[in-house]
């Protein structure tokens, strides 16, 4: 059998739903999330954005040569996303040289990692990760201010748009692996999966 995205979220239906539905997310929508919860996030995301932008960069040393504007795209909304969470961080007088929590390192050593996997190992992580924030921000449906906006920036149609792509690239190159390789890439999938539901509990627990 040959795994797609559709195929791994179906097998690992728990293992996302964990990933994208969130006690945090749920408090962001209802506006119950308490500062500490919600500056604890959006530190840690901002270091973790920072390895993304660069594990995006080692990405496009692999991908073929129809990838390479979806792929530049992404990285250029990056620039703008760090410049975002360091203005935001700025209205909240948050220090972003805090150090990494555990599991931000945790998630940021994975995402280091997947230098020396194959392309379709990466280009599925690559949509399991941009796809986790697309659904935990927009499945809770519209957020009470002031997460509004936080919700908008991943939960809007047009990333939505820019992760079905991610996906498609990501079924393109599974569709032509080896059976190790896919058994790599649906191993990797639930990592992320794991990963993000970490992430969310460690903001949570800051309260």
């Amino acid at each position: 059998m040959v795994i797609s995205c559709s195929y791994l979220l179906h097998v690992h239906a728990d293992a996302w739903q964990r990933a994208t539905v969130h006690p945090f997310l749920t408090g962001c929508k209802e506006g119950s999330i308490l500062p500490a919860q919600f500056n604890t996030w959006l530190v840690q995301d901002y270091l973790f954005v920072k390895d993304f932008t660069r594990m995006l960069g080692q990405i496009l040393g692999f991908a073929p040569d129809h990838h390479l504007d979806t792929l530049l795209g992404g990285l250029v909304a990056l620039k703008d996303e760090l410049l975002w969470f360091q203005a935001k961080a700025a209205e909240r007088g948050l220090n972003l040289d805090a150090p990494r929590q555990s599991i931000c390192q945790q998630y940021c050593d994975f995402m280091a990692g997947l230098v020396v996997e194959p392309y379709p190992v990466q280009a599925t992580a690559l949509w399991a990760i941009e796809y986790a924030y697309n659904q935990g921000w927009q499945l809770p449906g519209p957020m009470a201010e002031p997460y509004t906006e936080f919700a908008d920036r991943w939960g809007n149609p047009g990333f939505t748009d820019y992760v079905n792509v991610l996906a498609a690239q990501a079924d393109e190159v599974l569709k032509v692996a080896s059976p190790h390789t896919q058994t790599l890439a649906a191993t990797t999938f639930l990592r992320v999966a794991r990963l993000e539901e970490s992430f969310w509990q460690m903001a949570f627990n800051a309260a």
